[in-house]
C-alpha cells in the first residue's frame, strides 16, 4: 500500500539555483521529516527499513544515504537504511523493493524515496566507463549521452517530429501552470529553508516552470546534441535538484495504525532495451507489468509518465495508440515543466497519481512509468482504493 508521499520543490541545478547552498542529504532529510510530520500515526520505531536512491553516490549523496538520512531525520538508530541506484528510476526501484519486501511478508512498514543534487553532482561526474563498452561495441558512442539517445528515437520513428515534441512540451507547461493555479501540486510539497546571496528564504514551489512558453519560442531553441537536431532545452527535462519520500505499508499494518492508503500496488516490472534508444524502455516494462497484472492497456485510466524527453513519452503513446493530448496522460503536467532530479522522480509520479486517485473514484487503475539510462524502463501499476464502479466517468 502506498500510504503517502511528499517531495521538496525542485530547484534549478547550478550556482544560480535555489539549492546551491543546500546539501543533498539535507534535502532528503527534509522530505522524510515532512512526511512523518503529516503522518503522526506512523511510529518511527516500527519502520522496518529506509531505501533512498541517488544516481551519484558520493559527497553529500554518499555514505549509504538511506541509513544516514534516517539518522539525520531523527529515526531511532534501530531503523536500518540503504542506498539504491537505478539512475532515473532510483526512487521507483526503492518503492518497488520495499513493496516487494512487504508483499513477501518480511516488512510491514517502510520509507522509500530518492534525491539528486545535480548542481553538486553533475550527471556522470566521477564515472569511469569500462573501455570495453566501446572497444567491443557493446554500446554506441552516444549511449551515455541521454539527449543523443533521444535524438535516435526521432531517427527511428520519423512520425515523431520536433513539432509534435514541442507541442507536447507546451502542453506540459500549460497543464502544470493550471495545476499550480488550482493548488493541486503544492499539497505534496515540503517547504525547504534556503540560503542565497540575498539571505535566508523558503523554497515553496518548483523553480524551473516556464508558463510563458510558446510554440514560437520552442521552435527557435538550439539543438545541443546534434546540428539541426530535434531535442532542445524546451522539449526535455532540465538539470535539477530535489528529493522525495513515501511511506509504504502492508494492509494489516495500515489497519492497525489507522492509516488510509492512497494506492494499492498491483504489479511492477523493469525491462532492458538498447542503451542507444533508452527512451523506449517504458514500452516493454509496461507490457511486462500489464501481463503480470492480467490487465490490458485499455484498463488504465491514468498515466503518470516521466517526461525526460517529450519524444520518449510520444513513442510510448504511439505504441499503445494513445493520442498526444489524451487527458489521461500527465493531467497535471510533468518533468518538462517541474524538473527531473534523476533518482527522486519516481515518487513524484506516485504522489501525483495518488492525489488524482483521491479526486477520481471513477478510475480504478493507473500507472507510473519512466525511461532509465543505459537502456531500461520501469512501470508500476496501481489500484485506486477509492474506486467506485458506479461513479460517473470524468
Amino acid at each position: 500500500m502506498f500510504v503517502d508521499g511528499v517531495r521538496t520543490p525542485f530547484g534549478k541545478a547550478g550556482d544560480k539555483g535555489m539549492y546551491w547552498n543546500t546539501r543533498a542529504d539535507d534535502l532528503v532529510v527534509k522530505a522524510i521529516v515532512g512526511l512523518l510530520e503529516r503522518n503522526p500515526n506512523v511510529p518511527k520505531d516500527r519502520i522496518d527499513d529506509v531505501a533512498i536512491a541517488a544516481t551519484t553516490q558520493s559527497g553529500d549523496q554518499g555514505l549509504t544515504i538511506g541509513r544516514t538520512a534516517a539518522i539525520l531525520a531523527g529515526l531511532p538508530k534501530t531503523v536500518p537504511g540503504f542506498a539504491i541506484d537505478r539512475m532515473c528510476a532510483g526512487a521507483m526501484t526503492s518503492a518497488a523493493m520495499m513493496a516487494g519486501s512487504i508483499g513477501f511478508g518480511m516488512y510491514d512498514l517502510a520509507i522509500a524515496g530518492g534525491v539528486e543534487h545535480m548542481g553538486h553532482h553533475p550527471m556522470g561526474s566521477g564515472v569511469d566507463p569500462n573501455p570495453r563498452f566501446l572497444s567491443e561495441r557493446l554500446v554506441g558512442e552516444d549511449a551515455l549521452v541521454m539527449g543523443a539517445t533521444a535524438e535516435r528515437i526521432h531517427d527511428r520513428f520519423p512520425q515523431l517530429t520536433k513539432e509534435r515534441s514541442d507541442r507536447y512540451a507546451l502542453a506540459s507547461q500549460q497543464k502544470t501552470a493550471a495545476a499550480y493555479e488550482a493548488g493541486k501540486i503544492q499539497q505534496d510539497l515540503v517547504p525547504v529553508a534556503i540560503r542565497t546571496d540575498e539571505g535566508w528564504g523558503l523554497a515553496t514551489r518548483d523553480e524551473v516552470m516556464r508558463p510563458e512558453t510558446t510554440l514560437e519560442g520552442l521552435a527557435g531553441l538550439k539543438t545541443p546534441f546534434r546540428p539541426h537536431g530535434r531535442i532542445t532545452a524546451g522539449n526535455a527535462s532540465g538539470l535539477n535538484d530535489g528529493a522525495t519520500a513515501a511511506i509504504l505499508a502492508s494492509g494489516t499494518m495500515a489497519n492497525e495504525l489507522g492509516l488510509t492508503p492512497k494506492m494499492k500496488l498491483v504489479s511492477y516490472a523493469f525491462a532492458g532495451v538498447d542503451p542507444e534508444i533508452m527512451g523506449i524502455g517504458p514500452i516493454p516494462a509496461t507490457e511486462k507489468a500489464l501481463r503480470k497484472a492480467g490487465l490490458m492497456i485499455d484498463d488504465i485510466d491514468l498515466f503518470e509518465m516521466n517526461e525526460a524527453f517529450a519524444v520518449q513519452v510520444l513513442s510510448f503513446l504511439d505504441h499503445y495508440g494513445i493520442d498526444d493530448d489524451d487527458p489521461r496522460v500527465n493531467p497535471w503536467g510533468g518533468a518538462i515543466a517541474v524538473g527531473h532530479p534523476l533518482a527522486s522522480s519516481g515518487v513524484r509520479l506516485m504522489n501525483q497519481l495518488a492525489s488524482q486517485f483521491t479526486e477520481r473514484p471513477d478510475v480504478r487503475y493507473g500507472i507510473t512509468s519512466m525511461c532509465v539510462g543505459l537502456g531500461q524502463g520501469g512501470t508500476m501499476i496501481w489500484e485506486n482504493p477509492n474506486f467506485n464502479k458506479k461513479a460517473k466517468k470524468a
